[in-house]
């Protein structure tokens, strides 16, 4: 069974490598690292299929490198999530992978379930259920942005084409995750990114603005020049990349896998260590609620822009 499930289901690992995507720009440090990561999601992705059961992954991913871990259980929850459905009769897997060992990395597991979604035709509402997480379920939808833009970037970013049985709240959500595509789709460079993002409606620009800054706090792999260079590119969208850098921060250290990129990252462009500003993410989730038809996760992260701007005004006299 598991050979049957590699074979149907299995993703070469060069379909992740930066030459094989046709992405562009980018050091060839940097592009080593975002290869890195892609094969860090595959080797999840794998295992996952290989035991098909969440109580057995974390022997698997957690003895991976600290920085790889959380893109590994992404590729694991996106396995499981896959399996959940074309084998309904042992489904379940991927609740319990959010209930146990990938608890630590929620983020990463709800936007694996974004993933498994793109590739069984788009249907999110299967992977968002009424008893989940009412702010992190949405990053369901983050993942199938990231998807769309990582493997069809011509399309979703070139193109600005967005799933036609989306709408409401779900498109904004799924520009956030095309947003964190950006960074790899346009190798990581400030320049291009802004160039990219100011060719899109205003009305979108302020998501895409986030997920860059979520990739690049997250994922990472430029240095403090290169930080620095993004901070002023985003010019008066940098609440919304602060926002982004503070929800890179809160992953990783709810999942004890912190870096130093990360750090440099909310240094820059959060104005504060990583630690604060997973704490200021945190804090901002008190009494969150829907609030006059806006979702929880809209207000959250419009609590965090709204005390970034307000430091930016403050700084600015």
């Amino acid at each position: 069974m598991r050979a049957l499930r590699r074979f149907v289901f299995g993703i070469s690992a060069e379909e992740t490598r930066f030459e094989r995507r046709g992405f562009r720009g980018g050091s060839p440090e940097l592009r080593r690292h975002l290869d890195a990561i892609g094969q860090a999601f595959v080797s999840g992705y794998h295992a996952a299929l290989d035991v098909a059961r969440a109580d057995r992954l974390a022997e698997r991913l957690d003895p991976l490198d600290r920085e790889m871990q959380g893109f590994a259980y992404e590729g694991a929850a996106m396995g499981l999530a896959v399996l959940d459905v074309v084998t309904p009769w042992r489904g379940g897997q991927w609740r319990a992978l959010l209930a146990g060992a990938g608890a630590p990395h929620a983020y990463m597991v709800y936007i694996g379930a974004g993933w498994a979604a793109a590739r069984l035709g788009g249907n999110v509402e299967r992977f968002m259920k009424s008893d989940d997480d009412p702010v992190l379920r949405w990053l369901t939808l983050d993942g199938l942005g990231f998807h769309d833009g990582y493997f069809h970037w011509p399309r979703t970013i070139d193109a600005q084409r967005r799933p036609e049985r989306l709408t409401g709240y779900a498109l904004r959500v799924f520009d956030q995750g095309l947003g964190r595509s950006l960074w790899f789709v346009e190798g990581g460079e400030p320049a291009r990114i802004a160039r990219t993002i100011a060719g899109f409606e205003p009305v979108r620009q302020g998501d895409l603005w986030a997920g860059a800054g979520l990739a690049a706090s997250y994922a990472g792999g430029i240095d403090r020049a290169g930080l620095t260079a993004l901070r002023a590119a985003a010019g008066s969208y940098l609440p919304e990349v602060a926002q982004g850098a503070a929800f890179a921060a809160q992953a990783r250290v709810r999942a004890a896998n912190g870096t130093q990129r990360t750090d440099l990252a909310c240094e820059i462009l959060c104005g504060m260590p990583a630690r604060e500003a997973a704490k200021l993410t945190e804090f901002a989730r008190h009494d969150l609620t829907d609030e006059n038809g806006t979702p929880a996760y809209e207000v959250w992260r419009r609590r965090i822009q709204n005390r970034f701007a307000s430091e930016s005004a403050v700084a600015h006299g």
